[in-house]
């Protein structure tokens, strides 16, 4: 949390840019707001931004700051004139919502920093999935429980396993890794697949019409940060045998859900958990003389998410987030519930709480 010269700091920056007449305006305001302690003067707002509550002799100077930098807010339109950048994060912090959650990515993203855990929250960060369902899944990769290997379809029970490996692999790079959740691009999961499909994905995560980058768990870049480094994961895979077109082998079918706890990046009051649901198919088979894992099919679903933006990256819906332009229909469903599987079309479903 910003100390109070921190604060100075970013409103001297902010009053330099603006000619003496304007200062002297905003400084008027800014006492006269401190004074009156008029409700909606949008400090209330900026809890996020203000130090903690100090003793009564430098609290008239907590309450004078949060009134200065209310007035700058009001002001904006002078100020973004001259440094929109420099006011950003105090102007997101104030407003909520951001665009790019209504926004498709256009573009593939620039790799955005990494963030760790965030500090503070409206919930209980200790522990994001208490009281839920997800409280009791296993962490991480070991949610991605696999079936114990066994000579089948053809295979030896040796590069049945090995395909059961490189498929826990391959769930674990697109619904784990954190550089792809939070828009980056998808090396690791790509680094993964079959050579025969690896350059089909990464040219498509840029197709506007049909991105790969759904068979990916990606963040829109600026909609979501991690609250914690941990994902809660459960589901099964099981297996069964094909044979088609000339080829036989082991089909390894999954279905999973991963929950993750987020926010709206820099605004821990909109804590919350996201659910995604995963389908989808692996088949294990020879050809030419080598192991070919090929991903048959992937699909998945979230939880709170938005439905009118196509762009194959999740869109968090938060509390107050603007209404969705695709209504959702039908009953609301149960997000935990594994055996519900998605359905995988152009509709959007009504869903209870996560």
């Amino acid at each position: 949390m910003p100390h109070g010269d921190d604060l100075d700091a970013r409103f001297n920056e902010l009053v330099s840019q603006i000619d003496k007449e304007e200062q002297r305006r905003m400084r008027t305001a800014a006492r006269r707001a401190a004074k009156t302690g008029r409700p909606g003067d949008g400090t209330d707002r900026l809890a996020g931004y203000l130090p903690e509550p100090e003793p009564a002799p430098r609290s008239r100077r907590g309450r004078l700051m949060a009134a200065a930098v209310a007035a700058l807010i009001v002001a904006g339109a002078v100020v973004v004139t001259y440094r929109p950048d420099v006011l950003a994060p105090l102007r997101s912090a104030a407003s909520g919502a951001v665009p790019e959650e209504t926004m498709p990515v256009v573009a593939a993203p620039l790799d955005q920093l990494v963030m760790g855990p965030a500090d503070g929250s409206g919930t209980d960060l200790a522990d994001p999935f208490a009281g839920s369902p997800a409280e009791k899944y296993a962490e991480g990769i070991d949610g991605f429980a696999m079936p114990e290997a066994k000579a089948l379809g053809g295979l030896p029970e040796k590069d049945v396993a090995k395909g059961l490996r490189r498929t826990r692999e391959l769930l674990a790079a697109a619904y784990l890794d954190k550089r792809t959740l939070l828009g980056g691009a998808p090396d690791a999961f790509a680094r993964l697949l079959d050579r025969g499909q690896r350059d089909w994905f990464r040219e498509g995560l840029d197709d506007p019409k049909e991105t790969t980058r759904t068979l990916v768990n990606s963040f829109a870049p600026k909609t979501a940060e991690l609250t914690t480094d941990v994902v809660k994961v459960k589901g099964r895979t099981t297996l069964t045998t094909f044979k088609e077109k000339g080829l036989r082998g082991v089909r390894a079918t999954f279905n999973y859900l991963a929950v993750y706890a987020v926010q709206r990046p820099g605004q821990p009051a909109t804590a919350m958990r996201l659910v995604t649901h995963l389908t989808g198919t692996v088949q294990i088979y020879h050809q030419a003389g080598r192991l070919v894992v090929w991903v048959s099919s992937w699909d998945g679903s979230a939880t709170p998410a938005r439905c009118d933006v196509e762009d194959g990256f999740i869109h968090p819906y938060y509390d107050d987030s603007p209404p969705d332009k695709v209504p959702a229909t039908g009953a609301p469903e149960d997000p935990y519930d594994l055996e519900d599987e998605p359905r995988h079309d152009d509709g959007c479903s009504a869903s209870q709480a996560t």
